[in-house]
């Protein structure tokens, strides 16, 4: 593979001004519609850490059958992410978003007729899994792209924080629900959420500004829209292969295994139960989860500042250390009621919750150039691949030795191996770079 030249971090310059109020208007609601998507995707992610519970007690299942559910979504959100690019750019964004919902929909609705624990895994784990896995930053990314040449920075941002949103904004209220009305009435509204999002993505989104004769936000010239390309997919499994016979990538890999392990692979499936198991109300343990979200948030823009003023590998080590910590603290600091040190915990954690990502872009943009973002995605399937190891093991765990004290011990060691991975991350050289 040839060597590619770093791609700019920030945004192209321009003075011109939009070209028309219509035309800034029509931009920022695209992103609208897009968040809406994102936002909707998101809600999802989190709702197997609020049925593992009820099914157990519905159904007898054992909480790894529930919980398998739950990694398959997260393995196939991962893998299906690279790919979703090169789908959109071929069949267009508005189609496969709008399908991507419908999907969502059709794999939460079927839930309610579902009598095994295979068909969970079917309707929840590959269903949804491909269909949120088409609605992450890949998406947003393409937005932005063709929308906006000013204000890119904030619109993509937004839109990454927009995930966490839906996490923030439907967690505590369908944890309150599954409490209220049990598990089947929230997950059916959920769906019928989605239903519309769906419609509204099919009505509203458009694939680019030519489709409407615009120009993107802050565009002096007029855009063509690009012609529907076919080399996208097998350029991306190109770059993994080459990036496959550098040490460097395995590094970035490794650590992103562990990173989603630690985070939302035991947090979104096993928090809840776990703080069940304290005795504390679902209720109460969903809104310490958004509480962890909305720091999540802060860490993850502070990351970004830091990550231009200091050694990425050095702030990954501090971020995975401080994890650790918190992880080994927590089997001391889980109780039936908040508490101050509960509330530290939340805080802490949730600051180094997402903060590990600006240091891997970084990272991979400085490593592999122009293939920089290609290799992050893949990074990011292995995210998705170790929070769904991590979301499974942990539940299966909680079955075997009847507490998950042995599940935050094990992921603490896990944070400090990353720690000591981080530090000797370098560029692959020349010779592993070459064809």
């Amino acid at each position: 593979m040839a060597q590619h030249s770093q791609t700019p971090l920030t945004d192209p310059p321009t003075t011109t001004r939009p070209s028309s109020r219509a035309v800034s208007h029509r931009a920022w609601a695209i992103a609208v519609v897009a968040g809406a998507a994102i936002v909707t995707a998101g809600a999802f992610t989190t709702v197997p850490g609020l049925l593992i519970t009820p099914l157990h007690q519905e159904y007898a299942w054992d909480r790894g059958q529930i919980a398998l559910a739950a990694s398959v979504n997260m393995v196939l959100f991962g893998f299906t992410a690279p790919f979703a690019a090169a789908l959109m750019e071929r069949a267009g964004i508005r189609r496969v978003a709008a399908g991507a919902m419908l999907l969502i929909a059709v794999g939460a609705l079927l839930t309610h007729a579902m009598a095994s624990p295979w068909q969970l895994v079917l309707y929840w784990g590959v269903l949804i899994g491909l269909g949120s896995g088409c609605l992450t930053m890949t998406f947003a990314a393409l937005i932005t792209g063709r929308w906006f040449v000013r204000r890119r920075g904030l619109v993509t941002g937004a839109l990454s924080a927009s995930s966490h949103l839906g996490q923030l904004v439907f967690l505590p209220l369908l944890a309150w629900a599954v409490d209220r009305y049990d598990w089947q009435p929230p997950v059916v509204t959920l769906a019928l959420v989605a239903l519309a999002v769906s419609a509204v993505v099919a009505l509203f989104l458009r694939d680019h500004p030519a489709d409407v004769g615009a120009l993107p936000y802050g565009g002096k010239e007029f855009v063509a829209k690009p012609t529907p390309t076919q080399g996208a997919a097998r350029r991306t499994v190109k770059v993994l292969f080459d990036a496959a016979r550098t040490g460097t990538f395995w590094l970035l890999a490794g650590m992103f295994i562990i990173c989603g392990a630690t985070t939302n692979g035991i947090m979104w499936s096993n928090w809840v139960p776990a703080a069940h198991d304290h005795g504390m109300h679902a209720t109460v343990a969903a809104s310490l989860l958004s509480l962890i979200g909305v720091f999540s948030a802060l860490g993850a823009t502070l990351s970004g500042w830091l990550t231009d003023r200091f050694d990425p590998r050095r702030l990954l080590a501090v971020y995975f250390t401080l994890r650790a910590l918190t992880l080994l603290a927590l089997p001391q600091v889980l109780a039936a009621s908040i508490h101050p040190t509960l509330i530290v915990f939340s805080i802490i954690y949730g600051l180094v919750d997402v903060a590990t990502v600006p240091p891997v872009i970084a990272l991979s943009q400085r490593a592999y150039g122009d293939d920089g973002p290609i290799v992050f995605g893949w990074t990011n399937s292995a995210h998705q691949l170790g929070a769904g190891a991590s979301a499974f093991l942990g539940a299966t765990a909680r079955d075997l030795f009847g507490t998950y004290d042995v599940v935050w011990t094990a992921l603490s060691a896990a944070c400090l191996t990353a720690a000591l991975m981080a530090l000797v991350v370098r560029a692959p050289s020349t010779a592993e770079l070459a064809v």
